[in-house]
This record gives structure tokens, C-alpha cells and sequence, in this order.
């Protein structure tokens, strides 16, 4: 085929790319980010996917230009596959996030009782399992072998989950604030945020529960209302 339709197929595989979930970059240690290989779909038939994408290519462009656009595609494939992030590590994120307004108000109420940082976040770790939990023990080694905790609290800070805690503590150790109040801020900024997104959910399922119960009503409304109207008029009319 002719040049455009290369340049369309290679926009479509540039917009199918966008729609990939992208896993985001953490610096926390690497056993927070290992996920088993085969537990990810899209990476374990992964070379089904390129000689698919290859073969699509060929046919559709077709001729010489299709042979040559079939590798373009199987390596833009690949490309978006490694970019992806898998499921697995989304889930966990997700759960994390849920967590975190948990894990900060028993981290506030460790310090209120007088625990320095390592020992409530050990604390914390301990009480609620789970992977918040998972991503903050690997700091307890760290924080016990003497690292530098701005370094700490800055690696924490750039976990998509928990920086808002890493942020709160970063900032606190930076200014020499005390660490309570700054958590304790934080852990009711978090739950009024939980609560507004609960609520915000519930009254989506209301939302959401319409569109079905629409599409379920109209087609009987539209044969019981209005179709025996329309016949009786054009019967008054002689049609």
C-alpha cells in the first residue's frame, strides 16, 4: 500500500501505546519492585504478540512495504509490552495507596507516644501487614545501619503510593519541624481524602446503575408507550 497508510498504522501503534499503563519509576530497593515473570499475561505470551503484530502489519500494508513495516510493528510491540507495568505491581500500588491513611494515623499515634521514627515505623510494619507494610520494611535496615535519613525519607518520597508520607517526613527532618504534628496533619488529610473518595464512589454506583436499568426500561416503554400511539394515530389518519 502506499506511504500514508505506513505513516496511519505507525500512529495507531504511537496511540495504542499511550493507553498503556506505564510502570512509574521507583527508587526503592528492588525486592519492593520483583514480580514473577510468568504472573504477568501481557509478558508471558509475549512473542505471540509480536508475530502478531508483525503478521497484521504485513497483511494490511501488504507488498514489499507490508515486509517492511512487519519488524517496525513487532519491535513497537515489544516496546509497549516492556513498557507496560504489569498487573500485579498495579494492584499492589493500588493497595498501598488504600492503606496509607491507615499506616500514617498508627505512624502519628507510635510518635505521639514518644517512639522516634524507626522504631514506630517498625511498629507500623508490624501491625499492618500488607504491601504499605512491604514497602516501608525495606527502610528499616537503612534507617538501623545509620543511612543518611534525608536520603530515606527522600527515596520514600518517590514512591507512588507513599510519598506523600516520604514528603512529610523529608520536609519535617529538612526544616527541623517536629515530626508529630506533620504526620498528624498528614494522617487527617488522608482520611478526609478516603472518605471523600468513598463517597464519591457510592454515588457513582447510583450514576453507573442507571445507564442499565435505562437501556433495560426504554425498549419496553418505547413498544408499551409510544408505538401503540403512533398505530392508533395512523389509524385515525386511513395510512
Amino acid at each position: 500500500m502506499s506511504g500514508p497508510a505506513v505513516l496511519a498504522s505507525l500512529a495507531a501503534c504511537g496511540a495504542a501505546s499511550l493507553l498503556v499503563p506505564v510502570a512509574p519509576r521507583l527508587v526503592l530497593p528492588a525486592p519492593v519492585r520483583s514480580v514473577p515473570a510468568g504472573s504477568d499475561w501481557l509478558r508471558r505470551w509475549r512473542l505471540l504478540w509480536v508475530l502478531l503484530a508483525a503478521a497484521a502489519a504485513a497483511v494490511f500494508v501488504g507488498g514489499g512495504v507490508g515486509l517492511a513495516a512487519a519488524p517496525v510493528a513487532a519491535a513497537a510491540t515489544w516496546w509497549v509490552i516492556e513498557r507496560a507495568e504489569p498487573a500485579q505491581l498495579r494492584r499492589e500500588r493500588e493497595q498501598a495507596r488504600r492503606d496509607l491513611p491507615h499506616v500514617v494515623g498508627l505512624l502519628a499515634d507510635s510518635l505521639r507516644s514518644g517512639r522516634p521514627p524507626d522504631t514506630a515505623l517498625c511498629v507500623v510494619v508490624e501491625a499492618l501487614p500488607g504491601p504499605a507494610a512491604g514497602r516501608l520494611a525495606v527502610l528499616l535496615p537503612r534507617l538501623r545501619l545509620g543511612v543518611d535519613r534525608a536520603q530515606v525519607w527522600a527515596d520514600l518520597a518517590a514512591d507512588p503510593a507513599l510519598g506523600p508520607l516520604g514528603r512529610a517526613l523529608a520536609r519535617a527532618h529538612r526544616t527541623g519541624a517536629p515530626v508529630v504534628p506533620a504526620v498528624e496533619r498528614l494522617a487527617d488529610e488522608l482520611a478526609r481524602a478516603a472518605r471523600a473518595e468513598v463517597e464519591d464512589r457510592a454515588r457513582a454506583v447510583g450514576v453507573k446503575a442507571a445507564v442499565p436499568l435505562g437501556l433495560c426500561l426504554l425498549p419496553s416503554f418505547v413498544l408499551i408507550g409510544i408505538v401503540p400511539v403512533v398505530g392508533s394515530l395512523l389509524g385515525t389518519l386511513g395510512l
